[in-house]
């Protein structure tokens, strides 16, 4: 009887460990894959990643010096997901990707919705970035990267475009202005 026992507990225990759900990448921003895509996908290739979605491809060269064009994602309903750049290499992959949709998350939980707070408590800032209206955010330990706009800081540190911002003199509600995964 005993036997019979321990075998049904078995049993049970490998059917409840096998209908454990599968987490669900669609929105998921990781170091290889922003949701669909990933690292080093070719850029002939988006029509078959995002089959099911909208793809709209700019008709004018945006930038000259390497003939890069931006194809934006949408999904079926209009609402617009992601805005990739293809690299100027011979056979092209994607090289940047902006994400428009506040359903992509890193690994950690940070989107286009999160704060400076929320970047810096859930992931480790490598750099900060000063420029002319934006700060940009670099993360150690991935190759997605936040701007900040200056008009998020404090008024003594908005007009001055040669000054060094530390992650201390940002404060925490300031809101993301952009996400993008850089790959290279």
């Amino acid at each position: 009887m005993r036997l019979a026992n321990i075998h049904f507990v078995v049993v049970l225990m490998i059917f409840i460990w096998g209908c454990e759900k599968e987490k669900d990448t669609t929105f998921l921003i990781t170091q290889n894959q922003v949701g669909k895509l990933e690292r080093g996908s070719l850029a002939r290739d988006v029509e078959l990643i995002f089959a099911t979605d909208s793809i709209a491809k700019d008709t004018t060269i945006l930038n000259f010096a390497n003939k890069s064009k931006r194809i934006k994602i949408f999904e079926k309903g209009g609402e617009h997901l992601l805005t990739l750049t293809p690299s100027s290499d011979s056979i092209p992959i994607i090289e940047n990707v902006r994400i428009e949709d506040s359903r992509y998350l890193t690994e950690k939980g940070v989107g286009i919705q999160s704060t400076f707070k929320d970047i810096k408590e859930k992931h480790k800032v490598k750099k900060i970035i000063t420029s002319m209206n934006n700060i940009l955010v670099l993360l150690k330990d991935s190759d997605a990267y936040f701007t900040i706009s200056k008009e998020e800081l404090p008024s003594s540190l908005r007009y001055a475009s040669s000054v060094n911002i530390e992650a201390v003199q940002i404060p925490d509600n300031a809101k993301i202005k952009y996400m993008m995964i850089g790959w290279d």
